[in-house]
């Protein structure tokens, strides 16, 4: 029965994809205000598609920033499971407009690519489902499972009013399990399963030395730098065999399995050498670079600044320095706990003749994991193999999604990380784009897999 659906999407494909230039049309930039209006049509044109399927109290919900969308399909019946589907429709800026070889707000395909801001994150992927919603609806009249659909404008801008809605709707979203579009393929037309995602938090040190920056020759040797007193803060934090050496850090840290090293190994692995321009990889002492960034805690500086930056000399002790930290966390590591591990660490290695300050980060989630024999998880797999003509490989991401971290605490159902993107898209830069292997190949999957829940 699958054929007729899959045949449909073959037949109106191009209808389908005129459809989806429309919607990346929106510029539907959720940080800047001079946007709000194309955000606001951007809901639109899902809240009318939604209403074209037929898909029941069909609202778009006003927030106190961007709305969120919201239908329900209960034409599956009470016996079906119901799924709640997430994705997001607000993009990142375009900036810088002059590195793009073509207007990201007319969406143009080169070379098998579809490019246009928002193409893979997340607009081309939410748009997926709903075509295959509507292939379904078309064909059989009926979808083989429940769905409540959750589509917000706020993902780009740290999701700002979600948690809150579904904490204080809690039975409207309910569901007996969750599928997010909003990730990625280990490599294009490679199908892979991510069954984990990292968690997130950080800090931001403040060493302050004089009240004003003084000349490095009267007091050199007499006040300390805060430079260099922050680089010996910094440098106490993690050692030259990437081993973080905050008391404590590791305490929580679910240990890598065999199992899960065996399945890492088995996916396909990036040249980080090639891909990023560095001489050579570094890792955590005993751990591969895959497995480090899939599946360990990490510890980054991302970005260090006090004193002079202008050109040539300025002799002087600068009167404060200031470096940004993030962890990316994994199962068993609480994000407070770790901020409260760090801030301690820095007061406790601060030297002495300066004054530290921490700030702790606002935004932080904890990392998420779904066995990967799961039978959900299994089902996606077999629906990936059937539609790519390849084994399905599991993965863990070192990225982080705080959505599903919320899903999971306030909702406790299974979430289905179900990515069609590759590494080559190049998302939240210039010159997105979304491969159209992964739109016609990736509707496929997304067909298997409903039919194969509606059989469990």
């Amino acid at each position: 029965m699958s054929e007729k659906v899959i045949q449909y999407l073959k037949e109106n494909r191009e209808a389908l994809l005129k459809k989806l230039n429309d919607f990346l049309s929106i510029p539907s930039v959720s940080t800047d205000s001079t946007y709000k209006q194309d955000v606001e049509k951007a809901a639109d044109f899902l809240v009318d598609y939604l209403e074209e399927l037929n898909f029941e109290q069909v609202i778009k919900q006003k927030t106190s920033g961007h709305p969120l969308v919201y239908g329900e399909y209960n034409g599956a019946g009470p016996d079906a499971p119901t799924v709640l589907f997430y994705g997001h429709y607000d993009v990142q800026p375009v900036d810088p407009i002059e590195q793009w070889k073509s207007d990201p707000f007319q969406p143009e395909v080169r070379d098998g690519r579809l490019y246009a801001r928002g193409s893979s994150d997340d607009k081309g992927q939410v748009f997926m489902h709903l075509a295959v919603f509507e292939a379904y609806l078309k064909t059989e009249g009926v979808l083989p499972v429940n769905i409540k659909v959750c589509i917000e404008g706020e993902e780009e801008i740290g999701s700002e009013n979600l948690y809150e809605i579904l904490q204080e709707q809690k039975e409207k979203f309910q569901a007996d399990f969750a599928v997010i579009s909003d990730s990625g393929m280990i490599a294009k037309n490679q199908p892979t399963i991510l069954y984990g995602l990292k968690g997130f938090t950080g800090i931001e040190i403040t060493v302050t030395g004089p009240d004003h920056d003084l000349h490095s020759g009267m007091y050199g040797g007499a006040a300390r730098n805060p430079i260099m007193a922050l680089s010996h803060i910094l440098a106490s934090m993690k050692n030259e065999d990437e081993v973080i050496t905050v008391d404590g850090f590791y305490d929580d840290v679910e240990p890598l399995t065999q199992e899960e090293r065996e399945l890492i190994k088995k996916a396909p692995s990036e040249d980080f050498v090639e891909s990023t321009g560095i001489p050579k990889t570094v890792s955590e002492k005993g751990y591969t670079p895959q497995e480090h960034t899939m599946g360990r805690p990490t510890f980054e500086v991302n970005g260090i600044y006090g004193g002079y930056q202008g050109e040539g000399t300025k002799t002087i002790i600068p009167t404060d320095a200031t470096a940004k930290i993030t962890c990316r966390l994994v199962p068993g590591q609480d994000p407070e706990k770790i901020q409260q591990l760090l801030e301690d660490h820095v007061y406790k290695h601060a030297p002495s003749g300066v004054t530290v300050e921490v700030k702790k980060e606002k935004l932080s989630s904890k990392a998420y994991k779904v066995a990967p024999d799961h039978p959900l998880i299994q089902k996606a797999a077999e629906s990936y193999t059937k539609a790519f003509g390849k084994e399905t490989v599991y993965v863990r991401m070192g990225g982080s999604i705080p959505v599903v971290e919320w899903i999971d605490a306030i909702y406790g159902m299974p979430i289905v990380l179900l990515g069609f993107g590759t590494p080559e898209d190049r998302l939240h830069s210039p010159n997105e784009s979304f491969p159209l292997d992964s739109f016609d190949k990736g509707m496929e999957t997304l067909v298997y897999y409903w039919r194969k829940v509606k059989e469990q």
